[in-house]
């Protein structure tokens, strides 16, 4: 029985590659940008926007430094990362700034002050439709 021939195959496992060079990664740029932008989608929940915001200006900032030191490339989008991480910091700040004036409002202060002295669920409805009407001026 015979065997098919086969072409000799070169076993260089062990030895260095010497086509291409190896690509550089800067996980830290991503994950900014990543985080950057999933901290504009989380300023509506608050905490979702300041924390990550703060961890892609962080990581967009570290990861902008290696990149200028020539460590690491995709600097722009560290920096992009950085921003957008800023701009969800920014975004949440004013919607807390916008709910804390709401609430301490005195359309607000009348509206609770109605429904705690509301008895039925018909007067309760007729202090949403006053604060309603209150807002709307």
């Amino acid at each position: 029985m015979s065997y098919p021939h086969h072409p000799p195959q070169n076993n260089d496992y062990g030895q260095p590659h010497h086509g291409a060079p190896a690509q550089q990664k800067n996980g830290l740029a991503i994950a900014a940008l990543v985080l950057g932008i999933l901290s504009l989608f989380a300023s509506i929940t608050l905490i979702g926007g300041i924390l990550l915001g703060l961890l892609a200006v962080i990581f967009g900032i570290i990861a902008a430094r290696k990149a200028r030191g020539g460590r690491a490339p995709n600097g722009v989008m560290a920096i992009i990362g950085a921003v957008l991480g800023g701009l969800g910091i920014i975004a949440s700040g004013v919607i807390i700034a916008v709910g804390a004036s709401l609430l301490n409002s005195e359309e607000f202060k009348n509206l609770n002050d109605c429904v705690q002295q509301a008895d039925t669920q018909s007067e309760k409805d007729a202090c949403a439709d006053k604060f309603n009407k209150d807002v709307g001026n």
